[in-house]
């Protein structure tokens, strides 16, 4: 089965400074669910959660930078470094049911960003140069991901859709209405620094939508955040299938 034409982006796990008290250093907060919340229900839009304080006492761990907290919950999970040397590891737990909307694009549409430069990094040095206008950008995107601690061994992935910890450059999030979780995907990546490869479908996000749209996990940290951050290219994916009559 074939996918012409089909874009494939990167994502990640993050890891960011943070800590399990607020102070001034680490003011952002990340939540667990809503009290009371099940999985399915929709919850308020990112706009009421956050100027009605509409999750407190429900936060799992602070940040240094509500961009920092925003793409975790792009990302969907990372790994948080504490101040005396151990790990808090997130992961998904839910999110309220919002459309997600993409803030680089949004920087795009309204001149902020280049199309050459429509990347993770340059996204973070338009925010840390506009403070006032990015923390009204964050509030574009209603969707709004909830959290919680995940007990894995430090060497594994953090775990996907499909249930099982997720393996750099091999595995992918794609739409599972369009591909099947577990599905055996060929990518045809037509860019030297990405080879060709074969993945397996095991995770989905909230901007993974229609067939043959993919998302590369490329795996945890600042490297891994620097490929997927600039990772965006037209593929051919092709999904291996049993031969008839096999």
């Amino acid at each position: 089965m074939l996918a012409e034409g089909a874009v494939l982006t990167g994502y990640f796990e993050p890891v960011y400074r943070g800590a399990l008290e607020r102070s001034d250093r680490y003011p952002a907060p990340v939540y667990a669910v809503p009290e009371g919340w099940q999985t399915g229900q929709s919850f308020a839009s990112r706009t009421e959660i956050v100027e009605k304080n509409l999750l407190a006492g429900r936060e799992l761990a602070w940040l240094t930078s509500p961009l920092d907290a925003f793409l975790l919950q792009v990302q969907g999970s990372g790994r948080i470094a504490l101040p005396h040397g151990s790990e808090l590891r997130l992961g998904f737990a839910g999110k309220n049911g919002h459309p997600y909307v993409s803030l680089g694009r949004l920087l795009l549409e309204r001149g902020a960003l280049s199309p050459e430069d429509v990347s993770m990094q340059a996204l973070r040095a338009w925010y840390d140069a506009n403070p006032e206008d990015g923390a009204k950008a964050l509030l574009e995107n209603p969707s709004f991901v909830f959290f919680k601690p995940l007990e894995i061994a430090p060497e594994l992935g953090p775990i996907g859709t499909s249930g099982v910890p997720l393996t750099p450059q091999r595995s992918i999030a794609v739409d599972p209405v369009a591909t099947a979780l577990g599905s055996l995907i060929y990518l045809d990546i037509p860019d030297a620094d990405t080879p060709s490869r074969l993945c397996v479908a095991q995770d989905t996000g909230g901007a993974i939508k229609g067939p043959g749209r993919t998302d590369l996990f490329c795996g945890t940290g600042d490297i891994a955040g620097e490929q997927a951050g600039k990772l965006f290219t037209t593929i051919r994916s092709y999904q291996l299938v049993p031969r008839a009559g096999l």
